[in-house]
This record gives C-alpha cells, sequence and structure tokens, in this order.
C-alpha cells in the first residue's frame, strides 16, 4: 500500500475539489477532497497512526459524509421559499412606475435600482410613483398591481 504524507493528502484534497469545481458532478468528489484534507490534516498533526489506516480513515469519511450530507447539500441548493417560486424572483416585490401606465398598458418601472418594463395586470389605471406590487415575472417584462 502507498504511503502517503500529511502534505500528499492536502494535495489530493486541494485536487479533488479542484475536480469537482471543473466537472458538473452533482457533489460527489466534493466529500472526498473534504476526507483527504481531513486526513492530510490528521496525519500532519502526528496522530494519523499507521498507513493502512489513513487509508480506512479517508474512506470511511468519504462514503459517510457522502451518504448522511450530500441530501441535504442538494435539498439547500435546490430550496424554494414558502410560496414555491425560487429563491431570488421578483413576484411580491414592490415597484416604482416611472410613468403613467394605462389600464392594461406597457411601460416602465423601478425595482432592485433598474428600470424594468412593466404590463399594468389590472384594469385600473396606475399612476407614475404609485407603489405596485410585482404578480409575474414573464422574460424581462414584470405584471403590477397596483398595491
Amino acid at each position: 500500500m502507498m504511503n502517503m504524507t500529511g502534505w500528499s493528502w492536502l494535495l489530493l484534497g486541494i485536487a479533488l475539489l479542484a475536480i469537482e469545481i471543473i466537472v458538473p458532478g452533482g457533489f460527489y468528489i466534493l466529500f472526498f477532497g473534504l476526507s483527504s484534507l481531513v486526513v492530510g490534516a490528521i496525519v500532519e498533526m502526528g496522530w494519523g497512526g499507521p498507513p493502512w489506516f489513513h487509508w480506512l480513515l479517508f474512506s470511511s469519511l468519504s462514503i459517510v459524509s457522502l451518504l448522511f450530507f450530500r441530501g441535504q447539500l442538494l435539498a439547500k441548493i435546490e430550496s424554494h421559499t414558502k410560496e414555491g417560486h425560487p429563491i431570488d424572483t421578483m413576484i411580491g416585490e414592490i415597484a416604482m412606475p416611472l410613468e403613467d401606465l394605462a389600464s392594461h398598458g406597457i411601460g416602465k418601472v423601478e425595482l432592485r435600482g433598474a428600470s424594468w418594463t412593466a404590463k399594468n395586470a389590472s384594469a385600473i389605471a396606475i399612476a407614475k410613483g404609485q407603489r405596485c406590487r410585482v404578480l409575474l415575472v414573464d422574460g424581462l417584462t414584470l405584471w403590477i398591481d397596483a398595491e
């Protein structure tokens, strides 16, 4: 069996993490890279024991962390808000019209410091500066309604 020093484990961990970043793989290699870094740190502190134990520890840490934490990581990344909208949605936010908008008319509104094309979704005209709520995002057009 190959005898690896602490630095070898650390370099392997960095290489595996770099591969995880470069290759889209669904967060499998991440846990092997982190386990390698942990084993490298343990070996460098002098707590590693014989080389066979390093490999056993690396394998165990990798598999256990993969089984217990990958699902949680994916769920966190794919999480949605309570309403079921993606995290970075503009639905429900307040926009300010930069011009008067006729009933079902199209104009410009300001939201998050940027100017957006907006469609008045209501049958009532909206005045410039009146608070409006975003109902729908259709491409780059916001559908709004008076608040």
